[in-house]
């Protein structure tokens, strides 16, 4: 069923998020049981034709988890760019569901549930994304599919469907090269990123994320800068 599921969703067309972003986290499906968290991550862009060029969007995040298969988390969700100062423009509630042991199958699986609501535009974005992890020797592969339902007073509702991908080679705990590619409507990206993790004791643990995501096709923005930091402990 689960196979079933992930080609059913690689099957259909690929559409852009509805902040005209494609490039985001690739989240893995792990949940570590009485782990709190506070992530932030960063993504900017730059184009020298599409309107984004200038776009930077921050999140700001808490999350705990509730038990070894469930974990939740909270988003304050802002954005700049060149005509306006950092605002706050969304709110976000995140679940996460591991659905199988670390190892149990070939592949690991988890499901990812997200609520958004915009603020000036009142507009809700409900998601889903599976998560998909195969480890072959010290390659980590990662998919992430996500079906989104954008609901909205003043515009037509709208279902979409994104896809992420993230190969990553363990080179080492403090430092993880890995290639990314993004797909969404008119909007594709591919490129390299640095993660890695510092131990800050025996339960405190800070994780970090480097990446440059250039575009594929005209109308796909030139460049997008992410960073993440997490700072994890129990």
């Amino acid at each position: 069923m689960r196979y079933r599921l992930c080609l059913i969703l690689l099957t259909q067309p690929l559409f852009c998020l509805s902040d005209g972003l494609v490039v985001d986290k690739v989240y893995d499906p792990y949940v570590q049981l009485l782990e709190t968290e506070i992530e932030y991550r960063a993504i900017a862009v730059h184009d020298n034709v599409d309107g984004l060029d200038g776009q930077i969007v921050h999140r700001l995040g808490v999350g705990r988890a509730l038990n070894d298969r469930w974990a939740g988390e909270i988003y304050l969700i802002g954005s700049e760019d060149e005509n306006s100062g950092l605002q706050l423009t969304a709110y976000e509630l995140e679940a996460k569901w591991q659905l199988t042991e670390q190892g149990e199958f070939d592949n690991d699986y988890g499901i990812l549930f997200e609520l958004e609501r915009e603020r000036v535009d009142s507009i809700w974005e409900v998601s889903s994304t599976l998560i998909i992890v195969r480890e072959l020797g010290k390659w980590v592969n990662t998919a992430n599919v996500s079906l989104i339902y954008e609901r909205s007073g003043g515009l037509n509702n709208e279902i979409e469907t994104a896809l992420s991908l993230q190969s990553r080679y363990r080179y080492s705990s403090a430092l993880e090269p890995a290639l990314e590619f993004y797909s969404g409507q008119d909007a594709r990206g591919i490129g390299p990123l640095l993660t890695g993790m510092q131990r800050l004791g025996l339960q405190n643990q800070l994780r970090w994320e480097a990446g440059a995501i250039f575009g594929l096709g005209s109308d796909s923005p030139d460049l997008s800068i992410k960073l993440l930091l997490e700072y994890e402990f129990y």
